[in-house]
């Protein structure tokens, strides 16, 4: 162990450990889930700290060797190394001073090696003075957020979500001329085509995606400069333009300056809008899942109208048995991140005056959502929607036999008497073209034109044209 000291005292720290005595003070403090920042959050915390060193370097502040240690420690963290040493539970100190603090002494230690120190010295290079220069957890900590939630967008959602809205519209065309019965309520209703269905499903992500895409925007308005409380106490002229500069370069986003400091600093309602942009998608996700579980739902006493591919034995004790465990796994990520968006909005409106110190939160469930919504999309589309296969004679026989194809008939003899005759139709078990042709209402002709299920599944009024043409 070796002693470090801070204005509170003096605590221990393992002699290994490149964190100090601020870290040791949260591992002590905050042993509450053993969750950790999502790895992201790590390199934006750490791209910042090269960045403003680049920064206060050129602009005169940093000497030479000081930049070219801490900007060394920080490319070593960003190839992987030391990330053992961030240790600090996701539950801490507030506004994310702990993990802030866990970076800065860490990097601090590592630029002390390399210019000759030693770990928990700081003589060389200070946590404080040198890595966290014209900086403040308060502009620092919002600064991460915003570049982790885009890395992992980058990273893990436009690609899943672009490619299974596209598997939706695939399907869509492959399956456009399966006609099946409509369901609302559960029950019986107009014909409708599969392909219709699907692309329905696509189209609904396709809106999702466009306004997660909207709501990115703002990620990439940057508070970085405001220091402690959105003014740049402590800031060199020039260097919050440069720095934002330097991250540009760094992330490859076209990242701004945020217009306000203060309200850059105070509001979290980027990360609202994402939170829900990201409970939209979820939300779209579970209900097509349902569907699918829904339509695949027997073999044997179900729907069955489609078939899932199997993908795991569903039953320890029932030999044979198959699930739509993806579709399932689907669900449960979809509830996940519709209860971290709850989340995200409970602590957004927590903040107070010039800062918010419900931040780390907001943060791990915003990362948190991103990486299980995006992991879980993949899956969807390669082990589930692309390899549906259909069951067309099961499907047009439900078409076929449904009481909803009774609609149909409102126009030719009104809508009570089409009630009543689909009505006689289920008391006597028969269909509704079955008991057409018993009233002998219609010529056989007309009944084939008028109760047609393929041309109910395109506006207009089925039997009209030919129906006129015969009276």
């Amino acid at each position: 162990m070796r002693k470090e000291r801070d204005s509170l005292g003096e605590v221990r720290v393992p002699e290994k450990a490149y964190y100090g005595i601020q870290t040791q003070r949260a591992i002590d403090n905050f042993p509450i889930s053993g969750l950790r920042q999502h790895p992201l959050m790590v390199e934006s915390m750490v791209l910042i700290k090269k960045a403003a060193a680049l920064s206060h370097y050129e602009l005169g502040r940093l000497e030479k060797n000081k930049k070219d240690a801490v900007v060394r420690a920080c490319d070593e963290i960003l190839e992987g190394s030391l990330r053992d040493q961030f240790v600090v539970d996701v539950f801490q100190m507030g506004a994310g001073t702990s993990f802030h603090m866990n970076c800065n002494e860490l990097i601090a230690n590592r630029a002390e090696e390399i210019l000759g120190g030693k770990k928990g010295q700081y003589r060389l290079i200070h946590p404080n003075d040198h890595v966290n220069m014209g900086q403040s957890t308060n502009d620092v900590f919002p600064t991460s957020m915003r570049l982790a939630a885009l890395f992992l967008l980058r990273k893990k959602m436009w690609g899943s979500l672009k490619d299974l809205k596209e598997s939706f519209f695939r399907k869509a065309d492959e399956f456009d001329r399966i006609l099946k019965s409509g369901r609302t309520h559960l029950q019986d209703a107009a014909p409708i085509r599969l392909g219709q269905e699907f692309k329905a499903y696509g189209k609904a992500l396709e809106k999702s995606e466009h306004f997660l895409n909207h709501a990115s925007k703002s990620l990439l308005d940057l508070g970085i400069g405001g220091s402690a409380v959105g003014t740049g106490v402590n800031t060199t002229p020039g260097y919050r333009k440069k720095v934002v500069e330097k991250l540009s370069d760094l992330t490859g986003f076209a990242l701004n300056q945020a217009e306000d400091l203060r309200e850059a600093m105070q509001s979290m309602r980027p990360f609202t809008e994402i939170a829900s942009a990201l409970r939209n998608v979820a939300v779209e996700m579970v209900r097509i899942s349902n569907d699918l579980r829904l339509l695949s739902s027997g073999p044997n006493t179900g729907i069955a109208e489609i078939k899932l591919p199997s993908v795991a034995p569903g039953s320890s004790i029932m030999p044979g048995k198959v699930n739509p465990s993806i579709l399932e796994m689907m669900n449960m990520v979809g509830y996940q991140v519709m209860g971290c968006d709850t989340a995200v909005m409970s602590a957004a409106h927590a903040g107070q005056l010039e800062v918010n110190v419900m931040m780390p939160i907001i943060s791990f469930n915003i990362n948190l959502s991103i990486e299980i919504l995006g992991n879980a999309l993949v899956q969807v589309k390669k082990r589930c929607v692309e390899g549906i296969k259909v069951n067309p004679e099961r499907a047009r026989a439900y078409a076929e036999s449904s009481t909803g194809i009774a609609a149909a008939l409102s126009p030719h003899i009104g809508y009570r008497k089409s009630a009543e005759i689909a009505k006689e139709a289920l008391a006597s078990n028969k269909t509704i073209i079955q008991v057409m042709k018993e009233k002998k209402l219609f010529t056989e002709k007309q009944i084939k034109e008028i109760l047609d299920p393929e041309k109910m599944t395109e506006p207009g009024v089925a039997g009209q044209k030919n129906r006129d043409e015969d009276t």
